[in-house]
């Protein structure tokens, strides 16, 4: 299958460098080979393409594909030069499992010299599937291409588990200094069971017994890496004790157990997906946060632009019965939409004062025509 970056790639490689970051196993390298010629790819964790890189002995070609170059300290020194002295004439692509705006360490700057686009897991819209069977099937097998598409779900839960140990192991470890691994599998291993709330960093280094630092640290670590995502709350930046607390949600929903949890960490990565694409390829000042105020009312999603509300979403299993905040933030903002989204058929309907609700596969189309039309 084409994958939704496919052509905006390849429109932007015309004029810059494009960088492509996302989750290992995503789908970055197969989109990048589809584009590029087959010769133009090295892999810094292949030593014979390590070499190449390092001699400066790269195959007379105009077109490369640069995968976790990152983890190389000269990385963007590198690019640079390689980019200056053969502009307009060379492509290059360069992919990686981390965030590539965030692992620049010294050197010269790429400023005006890239695009920046992030590759997400597979979702509704990119299989063209707005149906009750895509979700079930999303929701069990995941959006990452080899264990959905193999479409079974006991090697799904496999693939899932030695997953999250490879991002740990493989990932982390040959970039960032990591003294107690053991510790930092332990809380790889309790975030699914948060999912949904907001995180006390303070109750999560109580559990593990570390300290703050350490924790935060760990949980940015996680973040750069796109293990989780992390979204702030919406409302005055002075409530501080509101502020300091975050929601995290996984890029693989399927580590997630709770039923309840699971399907609001789903609506969530459909959410961010088309939140940093519209930010990615077309500039605009998009956001997704969750509504919480002083009274504890509490909204899961809140879509923003310009820190303005579009729209917000409360996400249910199986409830017909409109959420009270909802009501509450229809009279506090009544010209933003409203939507409770299900994950079993309740109902599809909007009441008297134009609250949405619709089961997820319907309610999630409709958001995303929204966030295009504004």
């Amino acid at each position: 299958m084409e994958r939704y970056l496919f052509s905006q790639i390849k429109k932007d490689l015309i004029k810059k460098m494009v960088f492509v970051g996302g989750p290992r196993q995503v789908g970055k390298t197969t989109l990048a080979r589809s584009i590029m010629p087959p010769k133009s790819y090295l892999n810094w964790d292949i030593l014979e393409d390590r070499e190449k890189i390092l001699k400066n002995e790269l195959p007379p070609l105009k077109s490369f594909i640069f995968d976790e170059i990152h983890k190389y300290k000269s990385w963007r020194n590198y690019l640079k030069g390689l980019y200056d002295k053969n502009k307009p004439n060379i492509k290059i692509l360069v992919t990686g499992s981390a965030r590539l705006d965030f692992y620049r360490y010294s050197g010269d700057s790429l400023q005006g010299r890239y695009h920046y686009l992030r590759l997400h897991p597979i979702t509704m819209d990119e299989l063209n599937s707005y149906k009750k069977n895509t979700v079930l099937d999303l929701l069990n097998l995941g959006g990452f291409p080899e264990p959905f598409l193999g479409g079974n779900k006991i090697d799904a839960q496999r693939w899932s588990r030695e997953y999250r140990m490879r991002i740990l192991k493989d990932d982390i470890s040959s970039i960032e200094v990591i003294s107690d691994l053991g510790k930092a599998e332990q809380m790889l291993l309790r975030l699914p069971d948060l999912v949904a709330s907001p995180l006390s960093i303070n109750s999560l280094r109580e559990d593990l017994q570390m300290d703050f630092k350490t924790a935060k640290r760990w949980l940015d670590i996680f973040e750069r890496f796109y293990a989780i995502y992390r979204i702030q709350p919406f409302g005055s930046p002075k409530i501080k004790a509101v502020k300091k607390e975050q929601k995290h949600y996984h890029f693989d929903w399927t580590l997630v157990k709770n039923e309840g949890a699971r399907f609001e960490n789903f609506v969530a990565s459909h959410l961010i997906k088309w939140v940093h694409f519209l930010e990615d390829t077309q500039g605009r000042d998009l956001q997704l946060c969750f509504y919480k105020d002083r009274d504890q009312r509490e909204i899961d999603f809140v879509i923003t632009e310009d820190s303005k509300p579009l729209c917000f979403i409360e996400c249910k299993l199986n409830e017909k019965k409109i959420s009270p905040t909802l009501f509450f933030i229809r009279k506090k903002f009544p010209d933003i939409p409203c939507y409770q989204l299900t994950e079993k058929d309740v109902g599809d309907f909007q009441n008297q004062e134009g609250l949405r609700v619709a089961p997820v596969w319907v309610g999630l189309e409709e958001i995303k025509i929204l966030l295009n039309k504004n």
